[in-house]
């Protein structure tokens, strides 16, 4: 965020395969969990990509021939953040910051009026262990954020961000003052849903092609290239009363 300029702006970023790559950690931290959610070994985990843990949660209790009752959800939450928490040094020398993910988020703090936070399918607690371990939690309000512990499909924890940037900041966000950076197609249809402009990148599991199909506005092969991430978020979040032409 730029001092003492006026905040027009909010961009959202995904976590997961956009700024950093943690599968590995995630994996074990869901399988411990998971033992002692339920008392035996993990076998099968849902596939998460997109997708916010309370889905990944349900669906893996599924697989596992587990039938959900309501005390699951709660359990197994709280069972996944002591998990992961106790695996927050092995993040950085197991996990990987993706190419340009820092230089990026510091780029565009500099660009006046943006505020920057997440939009994530990750409990908050992990959200932020993640960030943090990677230096990544100083360019980003956090408290802001849509995180997955909140139960809300992700085009609902947009709103929800978009609400307390606009309470917090006094800012009018809408979809024309709104972008989302992502790798991953299913947020770019939820991104639609809730209301934005979306930026792909195509450093996780959806292709370019995938990306552009689910309606990206721009798409980038990384975030490699500093200038283009900040000249796309400057010509997609653009408040209509600023607008020409």
């Amino acid at each position: 965020m730029s001092p003492g300029a006026p905040i027009h702006r909010l961009v959202l970023w995904s976590i997961d395969r956009t700024l950093v790559d943690v599968g590995r950690i995630t994996r074990d931290a869901y399988a411990e969990a998971f033992q002692r959610v339920v008392d035996r070994p993990l076998v099968r985990l849902a596939p998460s990509v997109g997708r916010t843990d309370s889905e990944v949660i349900f669906e893996t209790l599924a697989l596992n021939g587990v039938d959900p009752t309501e005390h699951h959800l709660p359990e197994f939450t709280r069972a996944l953040a002591d998990a992961f928490a106790r695996r927050s040094n092995q993040l950085v020398p197991q996990g990987r910051l993706l190419p340009g993910a820092r230089e990026s988020l510091a780029a565009l703090q500099h660009v006046p009026g943006v505020v920057q936070t997440v939009l994530t399918g990750n409990i908050r607690a992990n959200a932020i262990v993640k960030l943090t371990a990677f230096g990544l939690d100083r360019h980003l309000d956090l408290e802001i954020g849509g995180y997955g512990s909140e139960n809300f499909p992700l085009g609902t924890l947009l709103q929800v961000a978009r609400r307390r940037a606009a309470e917090k900041y006094g800012a009018p966000f809408d979809e024309s003052t709104t972008v989302l950076i992502t790798d991953a197609a299913r947020e770019v249809s939820a991104a639609r849903i809730g209301g934005a402009a979306v930026i792909g990148i195509s450093s996780g599991h959806n292709t370019q092609a995938d990306l552009r199909a689910a309606g990206a506005d721009v798409v980038l092969a990384d975030l490699q290239d500093n200038a283009a991430v900040v000249r796309s978020v400057e010509e997609l979040a653009v408040p209509f009363d600023r607008r020409t032409g």
